[in-house]
């Protein structure tokens, strides 16, 4: 029952396939999601704490930051499910409803944090291309009218993915697919619209605010300057995600769906691509960590951070600490020198 839920029927019979992407489920998924989590909670409610308690000024780009921060927290909730759930050899406990809460909320931060990165391309955008605009645009209703258009949108597009998962009964235990695992001939061309609108989409526009960000920085004597140097890192650093993160996981889930409506595919290649699909999986969401470098680029956030973890009395006290020894390690040679 449970290979032909994952496989199918034409290949779920077979005895000299590789059990490679049951592997992966059980032992690489718990420990990069486990990792993820770590990261992602400290990291976040570092980064939310810093916003909320010393960042006096918001602006819209502030705002737009505090959103990804809530959307990374809200799959750091549902991530402990995921865990358990592959820790446990897929056997799911929880009941239906949260079963479509942790898949949900994965896609959910998936397709969130690529339209708020997508708002900061073209927020920065405008501030280095059309600097007649930048302090309008960096005024707080910008930010929070980007903001409520993104959760619109990304609720919007997922809305029908929620009744697509179900808690499946099999081999004495029950099951929470993946989206690519359901019903493929549903999931095939809603896969593909996700995979357009959700990702492709925002993917050009930040290729387009990439490329004009660049020509402008081209121009004019200052291309050194702070200012611009964190417009390029921070498009550089979008960008990384776009294709590091999110592009693997389109591609792989693209073959994951087709090998699995396809009859004649090889047992091999089926279970390949199941592997490699399940490896991209992790991979799309670790954009979790590259957004923390994000935050940094922000001179506010640097001060804030610095003022809530009192880095520069530590600075201080450790300047003092190396001065002293310092010029306590000569006197001591000098003195040994004088005896010999």
């Amino acid at each position: 029952m449970a290979s032909h839920l994952y496989y199918g029927s034409s290949n779920s019979s077979s005895d000299n396939c590789t059990e490679v992407d049951n592997l992966m489920k059980r032992y690489y998924l718990p420990i990069t999601y486990g990792a993820i989590f770590i990261v992602g909670v400290v990291g976040n409610i570092t980064a939310l704490l810093v916003y909320v308690l010393k960042v006096r000024h918001w602006k819209s780009s502030t705002i737009i930051m505090v959103n990804l921060v809530i959307t990374d927290l809200l799959f750091m909730v549902s991530l402990p499910f995921l865990i358990y759930y592959y820790v446990l050899d897929d056997t799911w406990t929880l009941g239906v409803v949260m079963c479509r809460f942790a898949r949900f909320m994965f896609h959910f931060n998936l397709y969130g944090s690529i339209l708020f990165l997508t708002c900061l391309a073209i927020f920065r955008y405008v501030a280095i291309v059309h600097p007649l605009h930048t302090y309008s645009i960096k005024q707080r209703r910008w930010g929070v009218l980007a903001c409520f258009l993104v959760w619109v949108v990304t609720v919007g597009e997922l809305s029908p993915i929620f009744n697509m998962f179900d808690a499946v009964p099999g081999d004495n235990k029950t099951y929470c697919l993946d989206f690519a695992s359901n019903k493929v001939e549903i999931v095939w061309p809603y896969s593909w619209a996700l995979t357009v609108l959700g990702y492709l989409l925002p993917l050009v526009v930040v290729c387009l605010c990439y490329w004009r960000i660049i020509v402008e920085l081209k121009k004019g004597p200052h291309m050194g300057s702070k200012k611009r140097v964190k417009a390029r890192r921070l498009i550089v650093l979008i960008l990384t995600c776009f294709v590091v993160c999110f592009l693997p996981f389109h591609v792989l889930r693209a073959l994951r769906i087709y090998t699995k409506l396809t009859p004649e595919t090889d047992c091999m290649l089926d279970r390949g691509v199941h592997a490699a699909y399940i490896i991209s999986r992790p991979i799309a969401v670790i954009n979790i960590i590259f957004n923390l470098p994000l935050y940094t680029l922000s001179g506010d956030f640097k001060q804030a951070f610095k003022d809530l973890f009192k880095c520069d009395r530590l600075m201080l006290k450790t300047k003092g600490i190396i001065k002293v020894a310092v010029i306590k390690k000569p006197t001591t040679n000098t003195t040994y020198v004088q005896s010999s």
